[in-house]
């Protein structure tokens, strides 16, 4: 641990192992330190990965009222810094007073880390001490916990001021990285509030970070509700205009003559523009290694346009590979839609892609392995089915939300799942739910309410739920390999038992 005047501290990790001149990680590793805060970010959290034998993964994550401008510079600062001092390590981190940056060898996304833990006690202007302080600071930042906790996806941060007669001002601050759940940020704050009495009695600046939270309070600085920040001053606004003007009409030109360029090339390139994604294609030898040459005891499932199968990839990693079927031409539309959408995604509720394979009409899609397959092995299961008991049914509706608020309002494209059903939700091994195959997914504008389109999509039934009594939450229709259609006198009965909330008796 160090420490110096431009930071709060940096750690290298040796415990996690170091990396060699000739390893593949460090590739990796460095063209995500180099492109890190070239990607467009204005809330001020990064997670970003590369790679996918050895991958890279960094998550960089701003004060909640720090501009982008400045965040960006801090995390060039907190990359710099690590880049020079943690040469070997495949595991670091540093504080800054408006950043935090770390990268790993492991996923870091979804994860609560609360350790290492660094203290820091920042000087005052005038030999003040109170054990005040620390009642006032402990009270104030255990109101911001929940509201903080409370965040979405994007930003998860809270500040308030304490104002009391005859003491100064003291400003408080809490923040989480959002990709963590509403409990595990309030564990994090709460665990790192309860070290506050342990470390300071009396002091009235402090700042305790941890790797996927912090606190701070302060009386010789206000922190501020999120974004917040002055406009420009008048006077400048003549020299904006004059310097924007001209910048606006060689952009506009510009984008004239790529469009006409792009308009010619479109044809020829077409068919070529996924290959040119090299960070996440993989050999085809290597996954058809993986999966035991597409063996039928690895194959996971069977739908309308491919079969997945079970790899294991060289470095020991369970991947699941779905390969379209050859014959299908919407396949080939589902394939490049799955590419485009689902590679920008990453949400704990969402499957997420690692990679794709194109050779001659080969065209495969890599994901992570769920283990405890669909959602509809359970429900159509007479054994598997009594382990739904009711909190996991719950548990497992709120993931579906979670994911689909994400798609809907939280991410940065706004997609329409349009094929939901119980085997396009997968269930890892803690029965956490995860929205699969985005094939027929629709993109829409962030602002854009409704849309049209010229066909049916999803999978198709005859089934039609009674209008319920009660809200109820159903998944009514089956996947291929089960039957698809219910006859009328069936009707009931089947609803009944796709109803995960079984509110009808049986």
């Amino acid at each position: 641990m160090a420490m110096s005047q431009e930071d709060l501290g940096w750690f290298c990790d040796n415990s996690e192992g170091n990396y060699t001149t000739n390893s593949p990680y460090k590739p990796n590793l460095n063209h995500l330190l180099s492109t890190f805060t070239t990607h467009q970010i204005d809330y001020g959290f990064y997670n970003l990965s590369y790679g996918h034998d050895h991958k890279a993964y960094a998550i960089g994550l701003c004060r909640g009222d720090v501009m982008p401008d400045s965040c960006r510079s801090c995390l060039n600062n907190s990359i710099t810094l690590l880049t020079n001092n943690c040469p070997t390590q495949t595991n670091a981190i540093v504080w800054y007073e408006d950043c935090t940056f770390r990268y790993s060898d492991r996923s870091l996304f979804g994860t609560l880390d609360v350790s290492p833990t660094r203290f820091v006690v920042l000087p005052v202007i005038s030999n003040v001490s109170d054990f005040r302080y620390t009642q006032l600071a402990t009270d104030m930042l255990q109101q911001l916990t929940p509201k903080a906790a409370s965040g979405d996806s994007r930003l998860k941060y809270a500040t308030r001021r304490v104002a009391v007669p005859n003491f100064p001002v003291l400003s408080g601050a809490v923040q989480c990285t959002p990709d963590l759940t509403s409990d595990a940020c309030s564990n994090c704050l709460l665990a790192s509030i309860a070290q506050v009495r342990d470390a300071y009695d009396t002091v009235p600046r402090v700042r305790i970070m941890k790797p996927s939270c912090n606190i701070r309070f302060d009386i010789n600085r206000l922190f501020l509700d999120p974004r917040a920040s002055s406009p420009p001053p008048r006077n400048k606004a003549r020299k904006l205009v004059l310097v924007l003007v001209p910048i606006v009409v060689v952009v506009l030109a510009a984008l004239l003559l790529i469009i006409t360029i792009t308009l010619r090339a479109r044809n020829s390139n077409k068919k070529n523009h996924i290959a040119n994604e090299e960070s996440l294609q993989f050999d085809f030898d290597t996954i058809r290694t993986a999966t035991d040459g597409f063996s039928e005891a690895n194959q996971l499932g069977r739908g309308g346009f491919g079969a997945v199968y079970k790899g294991r990839l060289p470095d020991g990693q369970y991947v699941a590979v779905k390969r379209l079927f050859q014959s299908s031409k919407q396949g080939d539309d589902e394939f490049k839609n799955e590419i485009v959408l689902v590679a920008k995604l990453q949400h704990r509720n969402l499957v997420q892609l690692l990679g794709f394979c194109i050779k001659q009409n080969e065209k495969l899609l890599i994901y992570e392995f769920v283990e405890n397959s669909s959602l509809e092995k359970f429900l159509f299961d007479s054994i598997k089915r009594e382990s739904l008991d009711w909190k996991t049914r719950y548990n497992i509706i709120q993931d579906i939300v979670r994911g689909l608020i994400y798609l809907h309002e939280d991410s940065q494209l706004r997609i329409i799942h349009r094929d939901l059903k119980a085997c396009n939700i997968l269930l890892d091994a803690e029965m956490n739910a995860k929205i699969s195959d985005f094939g027929t997914a629709k993109l829409f504008e962030h602002d854009q309410t409704r849309g049209d389109t010229r066909k049916i999509m999803g999978t198709y039934g005859s089934t039609t739920l009674p209008k319920p009594s009660e809200p109820a939450f159903f998944i009514n229709s089956k996947c291929s390999q089960m039957p698809g259609q219910f006859t009328d006198h069936s009707l009931t009965q089947d609803v009944n038992e796709l109803s995960i909330t079984e509110l009808y008796p049986r």
